[in-house]
């Protein structure tokens, strides 16, 4: 078994918690606008309608708020965070600049097989309907392409901001469409790459990322 295998089976047999299935509901809840941003979290309320105890509804508002999804204030308690445009807009600027970068550099050292575990994520995309599971696939496609930059500080400076993103990411992933759209963009990312082509592998990296943060920000405008 290959390391992009045992990544992909821990993930699928990672046992899931009381308090994993709270976040993903709230998380659910939260992107598709039927939790406003705002809204006050009260561990006892949230207790009551899943007919737990306290302590995974505790642990579930510790997940969301590593994710960005709420805010933990220790004298007022847990409110849903604000969806911030402009931040959506700075962090894919960001993305651009770096991603492109990393692709350029690694470009010369992509090999037939990491392009084979690259279209290995997406098959794991695209069979895995997990809405837990999608962002972190997503991330891990891209990073398989950027890996042979071999630049630490640039490849750590990209996970950062995708993390800061994943919020957003999740949010996408909730967007009627979406998902097939993207795989298509990806799935053209990397018929670039076996083409040798770099310019072009760079103007549809260019172009995908773009295209994310206009559906996004769209999408969270024009949120009902």
């Amino acid at each position: 078994m290959n390391s992009l295998d045992e990544i992909a089976g821990r993930r699928m047999v990672k046992p899931r918690t009381a308090a994993d299935h709270v976040a993903d509901r709230l998380r659910e809840a939260i992107v598709k606008g039927l939790i406003e941003a705002g809204t006050a979290l009260r561990q006892d309320d949230l207790a009551t309608k899943f007919g737990i105890s306290r302590m995974p509804i505790r642990d579930a508002l510790r997940l969301l708020e590593a994710e960005g999804f709420v805010s933990i204030h220790p004298t007022r308690g847990t409110f849903v965070s604000l969806i911030d445009t402009g931040e959506i807009r700075e962090i894919f600027i960001l993305r651009q600049l770096l991603e492109c970068a990393a692709l350029r550099d690694a470009f010369p050292h992509l090999t037939a097989k990491i392009l084979d575990d690259a279209d290995h994520i997406l098959d794991l995309i695209e069979e895995n309907a997990d809405f837990s599971q999608w962002g972190m696939l997503n991330l891990e496609f891209h990073m398989i392409l950027y890996r042979p930059c071999k630049n630490k500080r640039l490849l750590g400076v990209i996970e950062a901001q995708n993390n800061a993103a994943e919020r957003y990411i999740r949010f996408l992933s909730t967007i009627r469409d979406f998902r097939g759209r993207s795989g298509a963009e990806h799935r053209d990312i990397i018929a670039a790459c076996r083409e040798g082509n770099e310019t072009l592998a760079i103007e549809r990296l260019t172009c995908h990322l773009q295209i994310g943060c206009l559906t996004l920000t769209d999408a969270v405008e024009n949120r009902p």
